[in-house]
Parts: C-alpha cells; sequence; structure tokens
C-alpha cells in the first residue's frame, strides 16, 4: 500500500534540519526497499524549503506511521505538522520526471 508522509517544516527549521540531515539520509538508506520517492517541498523561488514529501509502500498504515514516527527530521522537530495518508498510484510516468534534483 501507499502512502504519503508530508511534513510542513517549522518557521525555525533550518538549523534543526542541518542537524539531523545525515541521520535523514541514512533513514532513508536504511529503507530504500519502500521508498518510492521522496523530496523537499519548496517555495516558488524554488530555494526556500517548506517542507518534505515521501512515498512509502508498507504493508498496512501501522508501518506507515512507525515510519514516519521514526524520520529523523520528524524526532528533530524539523515540522511544525506531520500527515500521514493512504493513497493509490493511478498515473505512472518516470520517463517525465526531472533528470537531476533541480528539476531539469
Amino acid at each position: 500500500m501507499l502512502y504519503m508522509v508530508y511534513g510542513v517544516d517549522a518557521p525555525d527549521a533550518g538549523e534543526r534540519r542541518a542537524g539531523a540531515r545525515d541521520e535523514h539520509f541514512a533513514y532513508l538508506d536504511a529503507h530504500a526497499d519502500i521508498l518510492v520517492l521522496g523530496g523537499a517541498t519548496l517555495a516558488d523561488d524554488g530555494e526556500t524549503r517548506t517542507g518534505s514529501v515521501l512515498i512509502v509502500n508498507v504493508p498496512d498504515r501501522r508501518a506507515a506511521d512507525a515510519f514516519a514516527q521514526g524520520e529523523p527530521f520528524m524526532k528533530a522537530g524539523v515540522f511544525s505538522s506531520q500527515t500521514v495518508t493512504r493513497m493509490r498510484r493511478g498515473q505512472w510516468n518516470p520517463a517525465a520526471a526531472p533528470k537531476t534534483a533541480e528539476g531539469n
């Protein structure tokens, strides 16, 4: 089952994010078997981080919640809120995705 984990940054998230960055990426690497897609959400300027979206493929809600609660940015207080929502795969076109993290 697919779940979207959406975290909205707290106003003072920058320093906390920097402090948890290495642990965050290690956590994602450790869960590569369930991580479908992940990335930062950005303001329209393309630079300012506003949060994070992770889409995971897990057996049930309990597993999705456990993944979300264990996420280092959540544990470090980077997010003012976090939502875990079940979703269904609709359109799927990886060829249309940008070739780089910057969106080109």
